[in-house]
C-alpha cells in the first residue's frame, strides 16, 4: 500500500506556482479583502452622500447638480436627487457594517451603472473598480467580520 501522506509537492514551475499560491492564500486572507472591498467602495459612496446634504436637508447644489449637469433620461430630477442621496447614505452604512451585503452591493452596483451609462461615461476605469469590489461582495458576501456572519444572514 502507497503512503499518500508524505506526497513531496510536485516540482519545477508548476510546483513553484501552487507553493506561492498556498502561501498567498495563508499570507491574504479572504475576510480581509471582503472586509476592504466593503469598506473602501462604501467609503466612496459615503463622501458623495455627505456632499448631497446640508445638514439634514439636500442641498442646494444637490437640486442644481440633477437638474442640469446629472438629468437622468427616465426619472425626475427631483426624485433622482433624493433617491441617490438615500441610497448613498444607506447602502453605504449597510455595506460598512456587513448588513444585507450582497442586497447593498447590488443597489450600489445599479448606482454605479447608472453613473457610467448616463452621468460620466468617460470615467469607466474608476466605476469599473467599484463594480470589481461590488461584484466580489455579491459574489463572495461580506466575509466573517460583519454583522450578516453574526446573523447568520450571510449563507
Amino acid at each position: 500500500m502507497t503512503d499518500t501522506t508524505r506526497i513531496p509537492p510536485p516540482a519545477g514551475v508548476r510546483g513553484t506556482i501552487q507553493r506561492l499560491n498556498a502561501l498567498f492564500d495563508r499570507l491574504v486572507p479572504a475576510d480581509l479583502v471582503q472586509l476592504a472591498a466593503r469598506v473602501f467602495v462604501a467609503w466612496v459612496f459615503w463622501l458623495s452622500a455627505r456632499t448631497k446634504v446640508d445638514g439634514f436637508a439636500i442641498a442646494d447644489s444637490t437640486w442644481f447638480l440633477f437638474e442640469h449637469e446629472y438629468a437622468l433620461p427616465l426619472i425626475p430630477s427631483a426624485l433622482a436627487a433624493v433617491m441617490a442621496t438615500l441610497a448613498e447614505h444607506a447602502l453605504s452604512l449597510l455595506l460598512i457594517a456587513g448588513l444585507f451585503t450582497r442586497f447593498a452591493a447590488a443597489g450600489l452596483l445599479i448606482m454605479t451603472a447608472v453613473i457610467q451609462i448616463f452621468v460620466y461615461p468617460q470615467a469607466w476605469v474608476t466605476h469599473g473598480l467599484w463594480a470589481a469590489s461590488l461584484l466580489v461582495l455579491m459574489a463572495r458576501g461580506p466575509g466573517r467580520i460583519s454583522v450578516d456572519r453574526l446573523l447568520r444572514l450571510d449563507r
